[in-house]
């Protein structure tokens, strides 16, 4: 299941990358340094931080609520917890893999520069075969215990994050985030197959409304942290563009996504509850983004924007919308 990527709130790090260091320069080698010998507790740590539990939280947030709408109610305790046993597995997977590909640009920025892969805590190695033993587990797992449908799309996630985002997108264009960010879309597809064995409109809906928060969530991260990418050499939009072009992507976006929230109200016949959710966390979102827009126009730059504010409130509001698309079921109250 892949992450979308967005949040990561790491906190920022004073560590500063040795240009000598050569833990990691190439992505995707298996030449790294001796790994000091560490104590158990600190490794299982290690191994635990290359899987940004962060990130998978948010992931989760996403999964479960749709299969209460897939239900129509409460679906079986245990088809939850296999899912997202296999989502938690699914989604370490895709992240160990960025975990290692990025060691190189994570050594050059502040709040990565303490990660396991540029510290030395784990060897590319042990790395590799981690994610990729996770990515068998997880993708077994789905298909013996949920459905093979839901292993395929799992699967899928991993390649659109670990390929397609991070190696083939994230270093090459400042649209890296829009198209990258679809592998982030995908738990809400496995959550609806892991309940009815196949793909629904109301799980294509939540789907593009993952696609078009994603913008709107990691470019405000990504201009508080504009100089850590710009040194990294990684094309984020807010590196190639002004606040202010930045600004009024992000509102697009907004309206888009809040627009298309509401779409799920006639699809899959929500009632007030979502659809009052919907629009009162929708409004706040486009308050937020017009008022980063409005700093920018105003010749703010960097925190004075404070486009934090914004980044922290999208977290909030994906979690309200999803959080009513779970109680709605369960307290329908039909829109006349």
């Amino acid at each position: 299941m892949g992450p979308p990527t967005g949040g990561r709130l790491e906190s920022p790090d004073t560590l500063q990358a040795d240009p000598k260091d050569d833990v990691a320069t190439t992505p995707m080698t298996t030449d790294t340094p001796s790994v000091p010998r560490l104590g158990r507790r600190r490794t299982v740590a290690g191994y635990v931080a290359l899987t940004k539990p962060r990130i998978i939280e948010l992931l989760l947030v996403t999964t479960v609520p749709v299969m209460f709408l897939a239900q129509g109610g409460v679906p079986p305790l245990w088809l939850v917890v296999a899912t997202l046993v296999g989502g938690t597995l699914s989604a370490g997977a895709a992240n160990t893999f960025n975990s290692v590909y990025d060691r190189d640009i994570d050594r050059l920025m502040h709040r990565t520069s303490n990660r396991p892969m540029v510290t030395g805590a784990i060897s590319t190695r042990n790395a590799l075969v981690f994610g990729a033993v996770l990515t068998v587990v997880s993708t077994l797992w789905f298909a013996l215990v949920v459905n093979v449908l839901s292993a395929l799309l799992s699967l899928a996630a991993i390649a659109l994050y670990a390929v397609g985002y991070t190696m083939l997108l994230k270093r090459r264009t400042s649209q890296n985030i829009v198209w990258g960010g679809v592998a982030g879309c995908m738990p809400t597809l496995i959550g609806w197959s892991a309940v009815t064995g196949t793909v629904g409109w109301p799980a294509v809906v939540l789907f593009l409304v993952i696609f078009f928060w994603t913008p709107p969530h990691y470019w405000p991260l990504s201009m508080a942290f504009r100089d850590d990418y710009s040194a990294a050499g990684v094309p984020m939009l807010p590196v190639e563009q002004g606040p202010v072009a930045v600004g009024r992507q992000i509102v697009a976006y907004s309206w888009v996504m809040v627009a298309t929230s509401l779409v799920l109200v006639p699809v899959a016949g929500m009632g007030w509850v979502y659809a009052g959710t919907a629009l009162l966390a929708g409004l706040l979102f486009l308050v937020e983004a017009h008022r980063l827009l409005r700093a920018a126009r105003g010749g703010l730059t960097g925190v004075a924007l404070k486009p934090m504010r914004l980044f922290h409130y999208s977290i909030t509001y994906v979690t309200l919308l999803f959080l009513a698309v779970a109680v709605d079921p369960l307290l329908h109250v039909a829109i006349a």
